[in-house]
This record gives C-alpha cells, sequence and structure tokens, in this order.
C-alpha cells in the first residue's frame, strides 16, 4: 500500500496536467507491451493483482507488428516487467514530446544514478535489477549512450504511440472533463474518492493499492494529477521542493453512456431525435470526443460528427475544441430531456 499524507496547504494545491504526457505514455506503453507479451493480464504477483489493463490497450497491443518491444531498443532496458519506471523517464512539466525527451537526456549523472539504482541506494525507490553496460554508460554520461537513448525513445513514440495519439488526448480530454467536474460538484474528497475504484481516500490519506509499502508525506507542496492511458495502476514520482506527481489511469469510456437504465426514456426520444441521434444524446452522460462517440454508438466517425452538429445546434450538447480534438458534453436543456422534466 502506497499512502500519501496531505496537510491544509496539499488540499489547495492539488492541480490536473491540461493533457497526457506523450514521453510518459511512451514509457508505459513499452512496459504494457512488454507484459502483455509474456501473458501479463491483472492476476498474479505484484500490482497485477490490482490493476487490468483497459480493453482497448489489449487491443492496441495485438494490432502492433511482432517484436515491437525488441524494436524500442536500449528504452526496453530501462522499462522492465516488474512495473519499474525511472523518475527521470517522466518529465510532467516539459509543454511536448521533444522537450520531455531533450530534459531526460539531460537528466545529471547523480540523479540517474539514484534513479537506476547504479550503485545500491539505501532507502531509495526501485532500480534495475540487472543494468547493462549502455545504462552504466548512461549513467557515466556517455554522450553516445544518451544518444541512443533520444533516437531508441523517438522510434518507439513514432512507430507505436503516435498512431494512436488523437485518441490519447482525446481520452484525456474527457478525463480533465470528469475530474474537473467531480471537484466542482463535490470539491477535493469528490475528486480523490473517485480517482480509482481500488483506491481509498480516507481525509487526509490518500490510500493506494501497491505490492509495495510507502508513506509519502507531501510536505505542504501539492499534488499534480496526471492522466495515462496507458498506466493500469497508480505511480509516484516524488520531487523535492515541487508538487509530487501522481500518474493514474485516466477514465476508460468503455461501457459508459449505457442507456437500459431506470431514467431513460429511449421511445419518447426516439420519436422526438430519431432513434440513433436520441442513443447519442444518451451516451453523452458521459463526455466523449466523436471518436469515443463513435464507438460507443456504433457508427462511423462521420455520422457521430454530423449528429453532434445536429444536437448542438439544437442546444441539447456543447463542443469545445482543444487542438485537434474536440469534447463533447450535455447541456443543461440535453440533461433535463434525458431526465424528462423541463428546464
Amino acid at each position: 500500500m502506497i499512502r500519501l499524507h496531505f496537510t491544509a496547504a496539499d488540499l489547495r494545491q492539488i492541480t490536473l496536467a491540461p493533457a497526457a504526457d506523450a514521453l510518459s505514455e511512451t514509457v508505459l506503453s513499452l512496459r504494457l507491451i512488454v507484459r502483455l507479451g509474456r501473458g501479463w493480464e491483472g492476476s498474479g504477483r505484484g500490482d497485477a493483482r490490482f490493476h487490468r489493463p483497459r480493453p482497448a490497450a489489449r487491443r492496441w497491443q495485438r494490432s502492433l507488428r511482432p517484436g515491437a518491444a525488441a524494436g524500442a531498443g536500449v528504452l526496453a532496458e530501462l522499462v522492465t516487467e516488474d512495473g519499474f519506471v525511472p523518475d527521470f523517464l517522466l518529465q510532467p512539466s516539459a509543454h511536448d514530446f521533444d522537450g520531455a525527451l531533450e530534459s531526460a537526456a539531460s537528466t545529471p549523472s547523480e540523479r540517474l544514478a539514484l534513479d537506476l539504482g547504479i550503485p545500491r541506494a539505501e532507502g531509495w525507490n526501485g532500480g534495475l535489477a540487472r543494468p547493462g553496460r549502455w545504462a552504466h554508460e548512461l549513467v557515466q554520461g556517455s554522450p553516445a549512450a544518451s544518444r541512443a537513448l533520444v533516437d531508441d525513445t523517438r522510434r518507439h513514440f513514432r512507430t507505436s504511440v503516435e498512431p494512436l495519439w488523437p485518441r490519447i488526448r482525446g481520452d484525456a480530454l474527457t478525463d480533465r472533463a470528469l475530474r474537473a467536474e467531480m471537484l466542482l460538484r463535490g470539491g477535493v474528497d469528490a475528486l480523490l474518492t473517485t480517482l480509482g475504484t481500488t483506491w481509498c481516500w480516507e481525509a487526509p490519506t490518500l490510500h493506494l493499492p501497491s505490492a509495495s509499502t510507502y508513506d509519502i508525506p507531501l510536505c505542504g507542496r501539492g499534488l499534480l494529477l496526471v492522466p495515462s492511458w496507458f498506466a493500469t495502476g497508480p505511480m509516484v514520482m516524488y520531487r523535492p521542493e515541487e508538487p509530487t506527481v501522481l500518474v493514474y489511469p485516466m477514465y476508460d469510456g468503455s461501457g459508459a453512456g449505457r442507456t437500459d437504465g431506470p431514467g431513460d426514456r429511449p421511445e419518447a426520444l426516439a420519436a422526438l431525435l430519431g432513434r440513433t441521434r436520441a442513443q447519442v444524446l444518451a451516451l453523452l452522460r458521459s463526455p466523449a470526443t466523436t471518436t469515443a462517440l463513435a464507438e460507443r454508438a456504433s457508427v462511423s466517425l462521420a455520422a457521430a460528427s454530423q449528429h453532434a452538429g445536429v444536437l448542438r445546434g439544437a442546444g441539447l450538447i456543447d463542443t469545445v475544441r482543444t487542438g485537434t480534438a474536440v469534447l463533447h458534453s450535455l447541456t443543461p436543456l440535453g440533461h433535463s430531456l434525458l431526465a424528462g422534466v423541463r428546464p
């Protein structure tokens, strides 16, 4: 169990990352490839007792060419099946993938040594079980070792993660909207209570399931919440004099927005809007990107966009654009129509 201990100052300084972090997603995608390639499915030892990969991630892994992990080169030496990921590969303050990769590659040798456990440091969390020659050269400041890390990480991102990146960005946008809504409706308690189904918020401590046991005081510097598409459980990154980072599995919209609940009025809405458009409206009880909406409704991307446009024109949904992604959500009128009451 990992326990994060909050003070009043920490609770005032909880922030949401503005978007998914491309470098950490690249690293975590490789860890998932390694695990699933060896039959890991969320059962057995370690954190697998607590977490399962999202179905879409399993489909993504099966769609990759054989040898995707081997193609990651030296990056695969830093991402092991037991779940260890060195902190320097998480760069939550970087603005883009290239900036994050540059920051990781320029990590001071002293910090690399601590992160990788070369040599073992008493009381330090983690480390490579069997660091190889390249890892030692990286710690020693070898320019060639650093270039290999940059080149191999960039190649893995381009070949394995970048084709999925629009969806990851869109799902992260959905997750951020949901977390913000939870914070607005129920405050910090509601936000922390709903971060994970197996997590437990007992003020002033957040309990995170883990095979290891750590007590981490936040020391009044706050907490940065970073959503991840590939993470299957929590990851905590301690940063001296900065907010602690908590990477958490972002909201999985699979199965969200079902239309068979007691408060639904499918026949009445179908007569008013058309059956598919009524279904689309009901599915947006959970905000969704156009891609996610198309998957939920089992329609084409073009059809989902068209239905969303009609519903938006009727004042039933709002659409917010961030970069190339858009997020659709119900307006108060849309909520009222689904609930069968007058606004």
